[in-house]
């Protein structure tokens, strides 16, 4: 969380690009919040602009995979901007939902990541565990300090947190405050690996490129059922991964890739 001064918006304070240079990446967006001078903070300006991102990105086709991370090297994000948080009372907040942004995250069809270097605080840790997959720098520090300013998180921190690291190492971080390292949140199951800061988008890169050269379909599918597990009870989620895995059955893909499999040769996928 962090108090930050106003700001003229010169500049698009999340920016998207398509990484080039080599047909892997193919597929593959890098999202970028952009307030670097303050951690960039989550402001409902910047929040406005990725919920529209990210929303244009899961329905683009042509986007297999997004990679999510912050501008410079001392946050991925620092949390929400308290200043405007200051004024707010509980109906103006529950009118405005500015933290759509952060479900949508959650929510998309397209396979995520969040490359972390630095803060993801608050707000920032939300928005990263939103994601499937969080590659963390060495540098990376996590934590929902809300209590501290008399609230608690309200983005999904209570819930994600205790999915990812056990309602008991949750408790604690929450009712403290307290921030882990990436070590430990490696340790606690909260990050996928661990890597030099100053390789965390490069390799995040990587794995975004890995997964668009999948079969699209097939990927979403994955990723909603494992998704499912988060919500649903074991025979519940049986049988949605059984839905999931015959509605796969008559598309171009599942024909190609069965077949590419029997004649010994690599799979052309056509992403339906």
């Amino acid at each position: 969380m962090i108090e930050s001064p106003a700001e003229p918006a010169a500049e698009p304070l999340v920016l998207v690009a398509f990484p080039a240079g080599e047909p892997a990446r193919d597929g593959v967006a890098l999202v970028t919040l952009n307030r670097p001078k303050v951690l960039n903070a989550l402001s409902y300006a910047l929040l406005s602009e990725l919920d529209a991102v990210l929303e244009a990105l899961d329905r683009d086709t042509a986007c297999r995979a997004i990679v999510i991370t912050g501008a410079g090297t001392r946050a991925f994000a620092a949390g929400a901007d308290v200043r405007e948080l200051a004024v707010e009372t509980s109906d103006s907040l529950h009118a405005a939902d500015p933290f759509a942004a952060v479900d949508r995250a959650g929510r998309l069809a397209t396979p995520t990541i969040a490359a972390v270097r630095g803060f993801a605080l608050g707000g920032g840790a939300e928005l990263a565990m939103a994601c499937d997959m969080l590659i963390a720098g060495d540098d990376a520090k996590f934590g929902q300090p809300e209590i501290a300013i008399g609230v608690i998180p309200g983005a999904g921190g209570t819930q994600r947190l205790a999915r990812a690291v056990g309602r008991a190492r949750a408790v604690e971080m929450v009712l403290t405050g307290r921030q882990v390292d990436a070590a430990e949140a490696e340790r606690l199951g909260l990050v996928t690996r661990v890597v030099p800061a100053d390789e965390v988008v490069e390799r995040a890169l990587e794995l975004a490129a890995r997964i668009a050269s999948m079969p699209a379909l097939a990927a979403a599918a994955a990723k909603a059922a494992v998704r499912a597990t988060e919500t649903l009870p074991i025979d519940e989620g049986l049988r949605y991964e059984r839905d999931r895995f015959e509605a796969l059955f008559g598309t171009d893909d599942q024909r190609e890739g069965m077949a590419a499999f029997l004649e010994k040769r690599p799979a052309v996928w056509r992403h339906r």
